[in-house]
């Protein structure tokens, strides 16, 4: 058998073995909307990690399968505001170690999977929902994000 055949074969069976495996992606709150696409989401946590999950699907090239290493190359936390439509209003980063590749891919991944469902009425203050987000970096550039990732791999 072809090499590339059987590293492509490799690559599918690991990938479907880690979404058999991974039921934090599986168990998403935003999974279920109304008909007038609002989130059934009734706590900030569980809005958070619906919008995480759709961060995750959305970019899922760019995401980490599995445990995220020990040491991370970069922890990049952003802070982002989405509007009573589900739109994403503005984000700052609240921390970074300076890693500026890393700081660009969590402000594009997370404009990527703009819009979101809209909140529900009771999450949202001064016309906008508050949220922050850690986007956990290992050495390859791929990410988790803090609110559906696996625990960390000692060291």
């Amino acid at each position: 058998m072809n090499a590339r055949i059987r590293i492509g074969l490799y690559s599918i069976s690991a990938l479907i073995l880690a979404a058999c495996t991974n039921n934090k992606l599986a168990e998403s709150p935003l999974s279920s909307t109304t008909s007038t696409a609002t989130s059934t989401a009734t706590t900030l946590d569980d809005y958070k990690r619906g919008l995480a999950q759709r961060i995750a699907s959305v970019n899922s090239t760019d995401v980490y399968v599995g445990r995220p290493q020990a040491l991370l190359r970069a922890v990049i936390v952003v802070k982002y505001f989405v509007g009573t439509d589900g739109q994403l209003l503005r984000a700052d980063i609240l921390r970074t170690n300076r890693d500026r590749k890393a700081e660009a891919t969590a402000l594009a991944t997370l404009r990527r999977a703009a819009p979101f469902p809209k909140p529900d009425s009771r999450l949202v203050r001064r016309g906008e929902v508050e949220i922050s987000e850690s986007w956990l970096f290992n050495n390859d550039g791929r990410f988790q994000l803090r609110s559906i990732a696996e625990q960390q791999m000692d060291e």
